[in-house]
């Protein structure tokens, strides 16, 4: 950009939260600042911030949005929808005294709890939910009989499904008691109920299942039924993840 184009990279970084302007030229010249891919320590480089990749300490600072980007902690029972059509239960319960009009990023069962992103960031969700980024989720399920450690090397093998072969990234057999196991397994496939048909089809049906993480996102200690705004830096690396 010439000289008189764009703001300046210290002020970005203040407006951004990371500290005083002072503060932030401090950073650069530590050479702790990069703008796409190259790190910056010249302090009259302007930047336009919606379109520069900027990274501090290799943490990349999200563009600035008016968008509102939500974490849910979805309870059993809540239709993945912000109008059921039969009157269930829907995400308006959570959701609806929000001021922006958002809509969910992917789905999860009615009968499944955890983990749901909303925003109002429609180029954004497109991506995550696009089939090609192939966002990692990560799960924790109640399954009926004892899992044995032998099972992982069938799930991250394959088995093949009505519509078409499944396959886990990760799978952990976390506890075993009273004739039921639970498991923690991580799948980057978005298919309908494909958690609860993959463990069914090896023959151990999921009574309880929870997302706990979507791609860079976790659920922590966020109680059931609430939400949360994302952070800067879960924000950042959640546009890294779909290259944004």
């Amino acid at each position: 950009m010439s000289e008189t184009e764009g703001i300046r990279l210290q002020k970005v970084l203040a407006q951004a939260g990371l500290g005083s302007r002072r503060a932030c030229e401090v950073l650069m010249a530590e050479g702790r600042v990069e703008v796409d891919g190259q790190i910056v320590t010249q302090m009259g480089l302007r930047v336009d911030p919606v379109t520069a990749v900027i990274r501090v300490d290799g943490r990349r600072l999200p563009p600035p949005s008016e968008h509102a980007y939500v974490l849910v902690n979805k309870p059993r029972g809540i239709v993945t929808s912000m109008h059921d059509e039969r009157g269930r239960p829907d995400l308006r319960e959570i959701v609806g005294q929000r001021a922006e009009r958002l809509f969910h990023v992917g789905r999860l069962d009615t009968d499944t709890s955890g983990l749901l992103v909303m925003t109002n960031d429609g180029d954004l969700a497109h991506r995550l939910a696009h089939p090609s980024f192939e966002i990692t989720k990560t799960y924790v399920a109640l399954v009926d009989g004892r899992v044995s450690a032998a099972l992982g090397r069938r799930l991250r093998g394959g088995v093949d499904l009505d519509d078409g072969p499944a396959v886990v990234d990760r799978f952990v057999v976390k506890d075993v008691a009273a004739g039921r196991s639970l498991v923690e397994l991580d799948i980057h496939m978005g298919r309908n109920r494909i958690v609860r048909r993959l463990l069914a089809e090896v023959g151990h049906p999921v009574r309880e299942l929870t997302r706990t993480a979507f791609g860079p996102l976790y659920l922590g200690n966020l109680p059931l039924g609430r939400t949360r705004d994302l952070t800067r830096d879960e924000l950042g690396a959640l546009f890294d993840s779909v290259q944004a």
